[in-house]
């Protein structure tokens, strides 16, 4: 008693396709698909060097006081 066999195995995926029906499970798939290689892409992108011309943000603050209010009309 402790591992399901093979048969086990068949009679819950039988269950699960009747509850869910075959066309959400194959939408769950492909989302789940999706999630996956945006993840991996995402995980690979990060890897990279940035491109040329394109900003860097250093994460510093810069501390300031504002002593009037100007507004431009153009």
């Amino acid at each position: 008693m402790g591992s399901l066999s093979i048969w086990h195995w068949l009679i819950v995926l039988v269950i699960v396709m009747l509850v869910f029906g075959t066309k959400k499970l194959r939408n769950m798939g492909a989302d789940l698909g999706g999630a996956v290689r945006g993840f991996k892409d995402g995980m690979r992108e990060g890897g990279e060097k940035p491109a040329e011309g394109v900003p860097q943000v250093t994460g510093k603050t810069v501390e300031g006081e504002v002593k009037g209010k100007t507004e431009s009309r153009a």
